[in-house]
């Protein structure tokens, strides 16, 4: 629960941090040595210089909380549709995430360079790296939200706010208050974009499976067809050899009576020939 020193201590530190950075010390100690709370005194005395790039996000967000608003509450919706998007959707997000973010870098180093302070290329680097964070982490956006960072961010790294927030834990940006039916029309929305992204792969999976199914059938129809071809070819032949094989036997029938009746003509001359020996013997 945030008490009402949280409270002071969270107001003074989001001053301080978008203040002037080369006076933060003094101004720091200053505030500190002013307060009639020992305690809380303590507590701002102990407030971490912010590095550059961080103090340069600081001043962003306190000049431009409600266009940083705007923008961390698209983040938090991307983040909660990415999970539902094909590759092509998610490139086109990351393509229009950076571009969004070299903006929004570029604007917060304008209003650096328009307190004095020099912006490099670094520096600037670190200023968009840190907003990137925010659109990954939201940890991350809950710090550049608070107006109160110590250090810059990376977008691969996880952030325990006490670590990089100065002043205490800051509460998550409320969201901007919407119409319920918005609200819902987004959501019905996404379910329905979602719907058609299941409905459009069952399709293209459906359009492959009856291509295959296409290929598969005119070639078992091809394969039939030729099939049927070679049994045609084959009972003509099978009827041709029949015909030849009944030729062949009235052949051999036809044979063998001949051989047969050779067989007896043999026999009877073999009679003949003994029968005029024998007669010839007796002479």
């Amino acid at each position: 629960m945030t008490t009402q020193s949280d409270a002071i201590l969270a107001d003074l530190a989001a001053e301080l941090y978008a203040g002037s950075l080369s006076d933060f010390t003094t101004a720091r100690n200053a505030r500190a040595k002013d307060t009639g709370d020992r305690d809380l005194a303590a507590q701002i005395r102990a407030l971490k210089k912010p590095s550059i790039a961080a103090w340069v996000v600081n001043v962003f967000s306190r000049e431009r909380a409600g266009e940083l608003g705007e923008v961390l509450e698209l983040a938090a919706e991307l983040r909660e549709a990415q999970g539902d998007l094909d590759a092509a959707a998610l490139a086109k997000l990351g393509r229009e995430r950076r571009a969004l973010t070299n903006r929004l870098a570029e604007r917060a180093a304008e209003l650096g360079r328009a307190r004095g302070e020099k912006i490099t290329p670094g520096t600037l680097e670190a200023v968009r790296q840190t907003i990137a964070a925010a659109f990954f982490d939201e940890d991350a956006a809950t710090a550049v939200a608070s107006g109160r960072l110590i250090r810059e961010l990376e977008p691969s790294d996880s952030y325990p706010l006490e670590l990089i927030v100065g002043g205490g834990l800051p509460e998550a940006p409320a969201p901007a208050p919407q119409p319920v039916d918005e609200v819902r029309a987004r959501r019905e929305r996404r379910q329905a974009e979602r719907t058609l992204r299941e409905a459009e792969k069952d399709l293209a999976a459906a359009e492959k499976d009856r291509a295959t199914a296409d290929r598969e059938r005119r070639s078992a129809s091809e394969r039939s067809e030729q099939l049927a071809a070679h049994i045609e070819e084959l009972e003509a032949e099978l009827t041709r050899a029949r015909k030849d094989a009944e030729k062949a036997t009235s052949a051999l029938t036809a044979a063998e009576k001949a051989q047969a009746s050779a067989g007896e003509r043999v026999t009877a001359a073999e009679r003949a020939v003994a029968d005029a020996q024998s007669a010839l013997d007796e002479l």
